[in-house]
């Protein structure tokens, strides 16, 4: 990912398993305040299990709590089902460095574990809670 200003990600996706890569934005809409969530707008891959091509375009809303839980809600376009689902979850942060992410990507539930660095992170996957998977990522 790329941070072309403080409201601008742009970058790129690559899933070395079904051979695909695809671009990645995220629009910071607004930002979170005491009284108002954080709104984003973006764009990547289809959800995990559709195949290599197809794009998801999603609206996020998310609001943090006691500064450890920030649940989130999605309205989602997925390409792949010609219309609309509604992911969910919620970021609680164990330690500053360490996130726990149970979600649901509008179809399946999943599981996330990430370690953030400074600015690159890794994620253990509990994909459909059934599968294992690893994702590593890195801002510039």
């Amino acid at each position: 990912m790329y941070q072309v200003d403080p409201k601008l990600q742009i970058g790129v996706e690559y899933n070395p398993k079904a051979d695909e890569v695809g671009p990645l934005l995220n629009y910071m809409i607004q930002l979170e305040t005491i009284d108002k969530p954080m709104l984003n707008f973006g764009l990547s891959s289809d959800r995990i299990g559709t195949p290599p091509g197809p794009m998801c375009y999603y609206i996020t809303a998310a609001k943090s709590f006691q500064n450890r839980f920030v649940p989130y809600v999605s309205l989602n376009y997925s390409e792949h089902d010609n219309g609309f689902t509604i992911p969910f979850g919620m970021s609680i942060f164990v330690t500053p460095k360490w996130v726990l992410l149970p979600m649901n990507d509008g179809k399946k539930s999943h599981l996330m574990l990430t370690h953030r660095g400074r600015t690159s992170s890794v994620s253990l996957l509990w994909v459909w809670y059934k599968h294992p998977g690893i994702s590593f990522g890195w801002q510039f």
